[in-house]
C-alpha cells in the first residue's frame, strides 16, 4: 500500500531541541549575568519530560498539554538549581523557548521536497498552540497539526497513533511514521504504520549513545529528511 501520509514525531526528529535551548540560555546568561552550564539545564530540563508524560499515560492525573507539563517541569528545575528572581513574565518566555526551536539543517529543504507527493502531519507529543509557533518561527511546511493534544493520549499510547490516522480518514497502513528514536517507531509499527528511522545522532550532544542506529527492521532509513525525500521519489 503506498504512503498517502507522512507523520513526524518533532522533538529531537525535526528540530534541534537541545543546541537552540543551549543557545537561548547562552544569550539569556550573557544579558542577565547568570553564568552556568546550559547544556545541563537543557538536559535536566528534558530528563523531566517522559516522568512527567507517564503520570498523564497512568491516569495519575487527568490530561495535562504539554506547555503546562514543561513548566510544572521548568519550576522543579530552577528550584533544584537554585535560580531565583525570575519574574512570572521571565518564566513564561523561557516556558516557550519549546515553540521557538530550530530546524535542522535539512529539514525546511526535506519537508518541502516530501510534501510534493504526500500530506504532512505532526504525530507529537507538543500542544497544538505549541507546534503551531514552531511551524511559524522554524517555517515548517505542515500540511495538518495532529498528535498527542488531538488524540488525547501521549504516545507511546496506542490511541495517539490510530486516532491520528484517523483525523486523517487514512488507514494506519496508509501513513508512514517518521522519528529519530526506536521506541516511537516500534509503537507506531505496532499499530500498523509504516516506519522510516531518520538519524539524528546529535539530538543529545556529542555523548549521545543511543538511537544512533535502527534497532529493528523498518521500511526506511535516512541520514536526514533529503535522504529520506529521495528514497521515496521526491
Amino acid at each position: 500500500m503506498a504512503f498517502k501520509a507522512l507523520l513526524f514525531d518533532v522533538f529531537g526528529t525535526v528540530v534541534d531541541w537541545r543546541g537552540s535551548i543551549i543557545a537561548e540560555g547562552e544569550a539569556f546568561g550573557r544579558e542577565r549575568g547568570i553564568d552556568m552550564d546550559w547544556a545541563a539545564f537543557a538536559d535536566g530540563w528534558r530528563a523531566k519530560y517522559q516522568p512527567a508524560m507517564e503520570r498523564v499515560r497512568e491516569g495519575r492525573t487527568g490530561w495535562v498539554k504539554l506547555d503546562d507539563l514543561h513548566h510544572a517541569n521548568l519550576m522543579e528545575l530552577l528550584d533544584e538549581l537554585v535560580i531565583s528572581g525570575l519574574s512570572a513574565e521571565d518564566i513564561d518566555h523561557w516556558n516557550k523557548v519549546w515553540h521557538r526551536l530550530n530546524p535542522w539543517p535539512d529539514t525546511v529543504v526535506g519537508l518541502t521536497r516530501l510534501k510534493r507527493k504526500h500530506i504532512l502531519a505532526t504525530l507529537s507529543n507538543g500542544n497544538v498552540a505549541l507546534i503551531v509557533n514552531m511551524a511559524k518561527y522554524a517555517r515548517l511546511p505542515w500540511d495538518a497539526v495532529l498528535g498527542a493534544e488531538v488524540a488525547g493520549h501521549y504516545k507511546p499510547q496506542p490511541e495517539a497513533y490510530l486516532k491520528t490516522a484517523a483525523f486523517l480518514s487514512l488507514l494506519p497502513g496508509e501513513c508512514l511514521m517518521i522519528a529519530a528514536h526506536n521506541n516511537d517507531l516500534v509503537a507506531a509499527g505496532g499499530c500498523g504504520l509504516g516506519t522510516a528511522f531518520v538519524r539524528r545522532p546529535m539530538e543529545y550532544g556529542p555523548t549521545q549513545d543511543f538511537d544512533m542506529e535502527p534497532e529493528n527492521d523498518y521500511d526506511y532509513v535516512a541520514d536526514d529528511f533529503l535522504d529520506l525525500a529521495s528514497q521515496l521519489g521526491c
